[in-house]
């Protein structure tokens, strides 16, 4: 089997177990019980169709297994593509003193306006520059990373701080702290950081536009950063994300059918395939 097949495989085998575990919750262990539910919210049962309740019910049950889909599914994309990558990975090292008080000052910049003066956009090239030349004593310095990734062929190392697609202001000021802290570390402990976005609902990186992440990061040039195809196509090789795509509709469409017609108990709508990722 091709490296290409193999990652699909992964894909594939990632969200569907994932699923069969929510099928599963759903139908069987924890199926929505209507007489239940007009037992213990009369009031709400004689005012909204139960249907609606039901649906809250699978959503509930569907949102806490997915939690960690993108790091699972990150993990075995570039495992087959780099050799090793582990979640939640701890990096140790030692920043400088100077270079953690500029990191801060960096920051702070960014999230606070000086009276009088023009807003400081983010620069990461610069910022990073700015930061390394700051030295000063040795300080340990702990982080831990979403993603870590060594690739056993060249000797590379990533760190990813993973987000879904639209992250808020204070998710990404932590990743850009741990991000900066990582690459200051002496001696190098790791080669690249990126702040990445596991899926851009604009379409292309020129078109983001979510207005919360773009505080901190210039997600449109910024080299740190990676968006959807970027992301994918570096941990799992050229073609991945069109593969990821391609396997998680394959999925849904087999997934949505059972559901409208296992839980919801209701033929599918016409059309009820078309909402797909591009």
């Amino acid at each position: 089997m091709s490296k290409k097949k193999r990652v699909g495989e992964g894909i594939k085998n990632v969200v569907s177990t994932m699923m069969d575990r929510v099928m599963n919750n759903v139908l069987v262990k924890d199926p929505f019980i209507k007489e239940k539910h007009h037992s213990s919210k009369p009031l709400y049962s004689a005012l909204v169709p139960d249907e609606i309740f039901k649906g809250s019910h699978f959503e509930r049950r569907f949102v806490t297994p997915f939690g960690g889909v993108w790091e699972r599914l990150a993990q075995v994309v570039a495992t087959e593509n780099h050799g090793h990558c582990s979640m939640g990975h701890s990096v140790n090292g030692t920043v400088g003193s100077e270079s953690l008080r500029r990191i801060q000052e960096v920051l702070n910049n960014l999230e606070h306006n000086q009276k009088g003066e023009a807003k400081i956009k983010p620069d990461w090239a610069k910022e990073l520059e700015y930061i390394k030349q700051g030295g000063g004593d040795p300080i340990p310095v702990s982080v831990t990373c979403d993603i870590f990734i060594f690739n056993e062929e060249t000797q590379t190392k990533y760190a990813f701080e993973l987000k879904a697609p639209l992250p808020n202001s204070d998710q990404t000021k932590v990743s850009k702290e741990k991000m900066l802290k990582l690459l200051a570390m002496e001696p190098k402990q790791v080669d690249h950081a990126f702040y990445a976005l596991v899926y851009n609902p604009y379409g292309k990186k020129s078109d983001y536009k979510w207005t919360f992440p773009m505080r901190w990061f210039n997600m449109h040039e910024d080299a740190s950063v990676l968006i959807g195809n970027e992301f994918w196509d570096l941990i799992g090789g050229e073609g991945t994300y069109k593969t990821f795509i391609t396997e998680v509709n394959k999925l849904g469409k087999e997934y949505k059918e059972r559901i409208y017609r296992e839980f919801l108990e209701i033929e599918p709508p016409q059309n009820f395939d078309q909402n797909l990722l591009k």
